[in-house]
Formats: structure tokens, C-alpha cells, sequence
């Protein structure tokens, strides 16, 4: 499963403003809902209901929010590159600045946790992690996150 897969270009957010945690999940929640037609809270909820359970801040200043909604049928990704880094209580402390969300069927069963897998190996790159921080431009982005995804397939 690359991320080509899952996410658009129009999925890709080169600026997201937000100061806090709760507004990055806010913000997360408003985009998905747009494209989706989802009820904007329910994303919210599910986003949150999950922070509790342990942040999804990964580290290296990368967050994958992430929850199961019964409404969808397939996976939806939204990758957001914050303008100021937030702080997420991620397990390195590191504030994060570059944002993976992922909304899966409540069947989704393994697809979710391939497309999880999927995103967690790309963060491993420092290299992949550098380029998404300096890159502005939506396709800029989109590429470096596609075609990175499809070297990192194996």
C-alpha cells in the first residue's frame, strides 16, 4: 500500500495553522469533514477519544491522529505540514510540525494498520523528513510523500 494510494494531492496541506494540540485536531477534523461530508465533531470526537488513550505523536516531530469511524467506507489520509511547530506530547517531547491523519472503516481491520506501517516507515528517513520541512508548495509536497512511499514499498 503506497500513501498514492490513500491520499491526493488536494489532501496535502502545505500550511495549517494551529496553536495547540486540540486546534491541530480541530483543524484536522474541519479539513477531513470538508472533503468528506463526515459531521465535522464526530471526527473530532474519534481524533480525541483516541489522544486519550496515549498521544499519537510518534517523534521527530511527526504526528499520526488517527480513529475509526463507522460512516466511511475506505480510508481517508490528510498530510499537514504545521506553520508553527505544537506541542503534541509525543514520546520524544519534540514539538511536531508535520501531521499524518488517518480515518479508516470501523472494518478496515488490517488496512488500517498497513497504511499505519506504511506512514511510520516513511517517517524513519531523516532524509524524507527534511524534505517535507522544506517544501511549500502543495505538489512539492505531494511528491516528496508519493514518491518517497513508493521507494520505501519493500
Amino acid at each position: 500500500m503506497d500513501l498514492g494510494d490513500l491520499l491526493s494531492s488536494e489532501e496535502v496541506y502545505p500550511s495549517l495553522k494551529a496553536k495547540s494540540k486540540k486546534h491541530v485536531l480541530q483543524e484536522l477534523a474541519r479539513v477531513a469533514a470538508e472533503k468528506t461530508e463526515l459531521d465535522e465533531r464526530d471526527i473530532f470526537d474519534v481524533l480525541l477519544q483516541r489522544e486519550r488513550l496515549g498521544s499519537t505523536g510518534v517523534g521527530q516531530g511527526v504526528a499520526i491522529p488517527h480513529g475509526r469511524l463507522p460512516s466511511i467506507d475506505n480510508i481517508i489520509c490528510v498530510f499537514a505540514r504545521l506553520d508553527e511547530k505544537v506541542n503534541f506530547d509525543s514520546l520524544d517531547d519534540e514539538p511536531v510540525d508535520l501531521v499524518f491523519l488517518l480515518l479508516a472503516p470501523e472494518t478496515a481491520g488490517a488496512d488500517h494498520l498497513k497504511a499505519l506501517a506504511r506512514i511510520s516507515r516513511l517517517i524513519r528517513d531523516p532524509q524524507i523528513l527534511d524534505k517535507l520541512r522544506g517544501s511549500r508548495e502543495q505538489g512539492a509536497l505531494y511528491s516528496v510523500l508519493t514518491e518517497a512511499s513508493a521507494s520505501h514499498a519493500a
